[in-house]
């Protein structure tokens, strides 16, 4: 599917695609994160050693699934909320 849009615009030239244990330390991370860091800080703190390559892709793929935000300062904020998701659920949303 060829689109404009960015939530399409994946990176066809990436050398390694995280694993899922990996994708899953860096949510981690990000989640325990009070939103002031940049990338790079994020990237230094983690547990493990990650490529930076890697890191990026997994930003890639968690700002495109809603799960968090990237500002122009390049800090990083977990928006995630799946009980206020459950919630809109539940209840549908009023205009």
């Amino acid at each position: 599917m060829k689109t404009d849009s960015p939530l399409f615009n994946f990176k066809a030239d990436v050398l390694r695609y995280p694993r899922l244990d990996t994708v899953l330390m860096i949510e981690k991370a990000l989640s325990k994160s009070d939103g002031t860091k940049t990338a790079r800080q994020i990237w230094q703190k983690l547990p493990r050693k990650v490529m930076w390559q890697t890191f990026m892709t997994t930003l890639d793929y968690l700002e495109h699934s809603g799960k968090i935000q990237i500002d122009k300062d390049r800090t990083v904020s977990w928006i995630w909320n799946p009980r206020l998701l459950a919630y809109v659920r539940k209840r549908g949303v009023e205009a």
